[in-house]
């Protein structure tokens, strides 16, 4: 499952509240980016339901709004989330 400097792991993880019907989510690629370590592949590509409001009331736009979704998944546990996965694969 090990991946190469050519072809390293790589994924995609989901997360969402945890309710019998989950109705908000994040989801976004993964990548090894070394030995052990995983990183978004792409912090712009960030794919979600959620709808960001500014301050005024006005919904972000994608580029708004990214700067808040990667400080959101910057404080989730995934990739220890993602490296359970692996060891369990």
């Amino acid at each position: 499952m090990r991946g190469s400097p050519r072809d390293p792991l790589c994924g995609q993880t989901l997360w969402c509240e945890s309710s019998p019907q989950p109705e908000a989510g994040l989801l976004w690629d993964w990548v090894e980016i070394n030995e052990g370590v995983v990183a978004m592949a792409d912090p712009m590509g960030v794919l979600t339901n959620l709808r960001l409001v500014s301050d005024e009331g006005a919904v972000m736009t994608s580029n708004e709004a990214a700067l808040h979704l990667n400080g959101l998944i910057h404080q989730l546990p995934w990739q220890d989330e993602v490296w359970r996965s692996l060891r369990q694969a």
